[in-house]
């Protein structure tokens, strides 16, 4: 059987798509897997024992005509029993429109996906977590067997690659017997990212609890690594914060991710990266993002707060900003949640 995957959008959109790809392989041990997807996030993905091939689609080739070329090459080089659109836009249904003969061909409940599609899936995720929402995508599959639904995302490297960056840990003075908090202080996009002043104040108050725990901010080059110096700064620079440690790329942070004991910070790809290496994590999550959806439940422990957790709203609270909904989300109660999420799951 030959199946092809298509997710673009972000790397965290990615990663929690391997829950699909590992239950196909579970399900149908002999099938071969292509997954279509972004460029940048591709060697994310190198080596992956779900993934047979990665077919990388750059900015250029997704925004020009080189798109229909490529992907009428792509099911056209190889005939397709099963293609899965995880998306089904109307640019990614193009890949099930030029390959009629597929058997399975599954998409979402669009108005222009039956076009393509011979099987449609109900797009809506109220209620249900991004996990949930991406397996039932394989339900029309069940007509060839017994399907076998793997909850769990995942992320690989190799040996080297992780003996590599534990002895660049190790040179930086972390020691990988200590726990290790990785702390998301900043983001990439201002609507997805908490107060820096509170974000300071609450991880002075873990540094109270827990003087041990070494601490390392996740931080990408440019305004990011402004923010964490800054909030860095703010906190008086204490000698637990190795603020000069960096993950110079995706596969790296899976190392880092590898060594850690926690995570806590702005919900976002990263954390994703930390579920996926089976580390606990805790999160602040943005106004515009579903806390059930995006912060999926496994064995591995993940928790966070949006503002609608936040007790004694009023009706009128859905009618404020993104900026005043955030700050219904205090430090204190922030903090309160995430020490309890610690005690309560035995991280330290």
């Amino acid at each position: 059987m030959k199946i092809l995957v298509v997710r673009f959008r972000q790397m965290g959109d990615a990663i929690l798509t391997t829950v699909v790809l590992n239950s196909l392989k579970k399900s149908f041990p002999d099938c071969s897997i292509d997954f279509v997807l972004n460029d940048k996030i591709c060697p994310l993905f190198e080596g992956h024992p779900s993934i047979n091939r990665l077919i990388p689609f750059t900015d250029e080739e997704r925004h020009s005509f080189k798109y229909i070329r490529k992907v009428w090459h792509v099911v056209h080089s190889t005939h397709y029993d099963v293609i899965i659109d995880m998306r089904s836009t109307m640019n990614t249904m193009l890949f099930a429109l030029f390959s009629p003969s597929t058997p399975y061909r599954i998409g979402l409940n669009k108005g222009y996906c039956k076009l393509a599609f011979n099987h449609l899936i109900e797009r809506s995720c109220a209620g249900r977590s991004m996990i949930e929402f991406n397996l039932s995508m394989l339900k029309p599959l069940e007509k060839e067997g017994k399907l076998i639904r793997d909850e769990h995302f995942s992320l690989y490297i190799t040996e080297e690659e992780q003996k590599a960056y534990d002895q660049y840990l190790q040179s930086q003075g972390i020691d990988l017997a200590k726990p290790i908090l990785l702390a998301g202080v900043t983001a990439k996009l201002d609507y997805k990212t908490w107060n820096e002043d509170r974000m300071a104040w609450t991880i002075q108050q873990f540094i109270k609890a827990y003087p041990q725990v070494q601490i390392i901010f996740n931080y990408a080059p440019g305004k990011e690594k402004e923010n964490a110096y800054r909030i860095y700064e703010k906190m008086g620079k204490p000698q637990q914060v190795h603020i000069d440690i960096a993950a110079k790329s995706q596969r790296e942070l899976v190392a880092l991710s590898n060594r850690i004991t926690l995570y806590f910070g702005n919900e976002g790809g990263g954390r994703h990266i930390v579920h996926a290496c089976g580390k606990p994590s805790f999160v602040i999550v943005a106004p515009t993002t579903n806390k059930k959806t995006w912060l999926p439940q496994n064995d591995v422990p993940a928790d966070g707060i949006a503002y609608t957790d936040i007790p004694n709203q009023d009706s009128n609270t859905e009618a404020l900003d993104r900026l005043a909904k955030y700050a219904l989300i205090t430090k204190e109660e922030v903090w309160n949640r995430w020490s309890d999420f610690i005690k309560r799951c035995h991280i330290l």
